[in-house]
């Protein structure tokens, strides 16, 4: 999948785009991990529970230049897309998912569109 200037997670009615402010120290801040390809990776747990229960995941990779990004809702292992605004547990999850991506607001790396 090739990076994107805007996305927008299946069953989410937002679509998101990279900060004009976006700053590659302001990643690292909130987690982002470097890749072997010097992308930028952010995988986070969308349980409001705990962190450490993988079951649906939120995976952010941002381009090494900083031109571009991908996101998606993911199953633990990553493998397959999954729709966390739908299920059993759909109302705790989208909260945490909104709780992540409004820290990547305030941070100036993320931005609705």
């Amino acid at each position: 999948m090739l990076f994107e200037k805007e996305m927008k997670i299946t069953g989410d009615t937002d679509t998101y785009e990279l900060h004009p402010n976006i700053k590659a120290y302001a990643l690292k801040d909130v987690g982002f991990q470097v890749s072997n390809a010097g992308n930028y990776t952010l995988e986070r747990s969308v349980d409001p529970t705990s962190p450490y229960n993988k079951n649906q995941m939120l995976k952010v990779v941002v381009a090494k230049d900083l031109s571009g990004f991908k996101m998606s809702t993911t199953n633990a292992s990553g493998n397959a897309r999954v729709n966390i605004f739908k299920g059993t547990h759909a109302e705790g999850n989208v909260e945490q998912y909104h709780f992540i991506l409004q820290n990547l607001i305030d941070r100036e790396i993320l931005q609705k569109k």
